[in-house]
């Protein structure tokens, strides 16, 4: 058995379709059908179920997914525990950010580490939190930071993963204002006209949030797509030169809501913002003795400051 059908198995198990699944994994669609009959030869029993129309996991394929994903981590583990003891491990902390979350958030959160915990090597990776949940299933960082919300699907199994809440956000709607300086949204939520939407690509985590939440139901009939990316920050331009209404991390944003380049898309009304909390997530594994220690701190809310 090879530690890749696993990594197959479990992008096959995400988008139930064996052409995006390939894709992802970066190998033809043939060759992906290849690998996953060969896990499902080794284990001796389909863990998919395919037709014309669908792929559905069978009750052996949804049991053993729940345990491939925290065996592909430990996997991975294991190997950077073995580089460790040979003398080759990483800098002290290694972390995964999104990409908004690397820029608004890290910087100072890392100084939080630095001065409470004395460690002053790090490395960070800042990539889709789709990517970044790939590469924490492979072990590449001890430490995933995103955004999270109650709603938002996560690819990172709970059994074998945990978080911790290291800070809050919120996402809200904004437009550029008219240009007649009555400091009122271009684009507004108020109103009944269909309006442009910058959105956020299924890669993105705001974007998973957005998509699952009420809020963002409640006037989706009236937002016709204009852009989509997998970038805040490309959303963030497009919205300051008027291109639409864009749900933006008001971490992101406070620069421009002071200069005025940007307003709330629905001024007063607070029905279409929504809350989540900056996590940290770690794999439930062993980890080195100063990640182990910064993470203690961190559950004791030693590092607030």
């Amino acid at each position: 058995m090879e530690l890749t059908w696993l990594e197959d198995c479990l992008a096959l198990a995400d988008t139930l379709n064996f052409s995006r699944a390939a894709q992802r994994r970066f190998v033809t669609q043939p060759a992906f059908s290849r690998r996953i009959h060969s896990l499902e030869e080794w284990l001796g029993t389909p863990l998919f179920t395919r037709s014309r129309k669908e792929v559905l996991m069978t009750p052996a394929g949804e049991a053993f997914v729940r345990k491939a994903s925290g065996l592909a981590a430990a996997i991975y583990a294991a190997r950077q525990e073995a580089l460790e003891v040979a003398g080759q491990q990483r800098p002290a902390l290694a972390f995964l950010a999104t990409h908004v979350l690397s820029f608004t958030f890290f910087p100072a959160f890392v100084r939080r580490i630095e001065s409470n915990t004395g460690i002053g090597a790090f490395q960070l990776v800042s990539d889709t939190l789709r990517a970044c949940e790939k590469l924490m299933l492979q072990g590449a960082a001890q430490f995933l930071l995103c955004h999270h919300h109650p709603r938002m699907p996560l690819g990172l199994n709970p059994e074998h993963f945990e978080r911790v809440v290291v800070g809050s956000d919120v996402l809200q709607p904004f437009s550029a204002p008219k240009e007649n300086g009555d400091g009122h949204p271009r684009w507004s939520l108020d109103s009944t006209d269909t309006m442009p939407l910058l959105s956020y690509s299924a890669d993105s985590g705001l974007g998973r949030i957005i998509a699952g939440h009420p809020a963002f139901k409640d006037v989706e009939a009236r937002l016709t797509p204009a852009l989509t990316s997998d970038l805040a920050a490309t959303l963030l331009a497009m919205c300051r030169s008027g291109g639409g209404v864009a749900w933006l991390p008001r971490t992101l944003v406070e620069e421009d809501i002071a200069k005025g380049r940007l307003v709330h898309a629905a001024p007063g009304h607070t029905q279409w913002d929504i809350s989540m909390e900056i996590c940290l997530i770690r794999h439930i594994g062993s980890l080195s003795q100063q990640a182990e220690d910064m993470w203690q701190k961190l559950k004791q809310g030693k590092l607030e400051h």
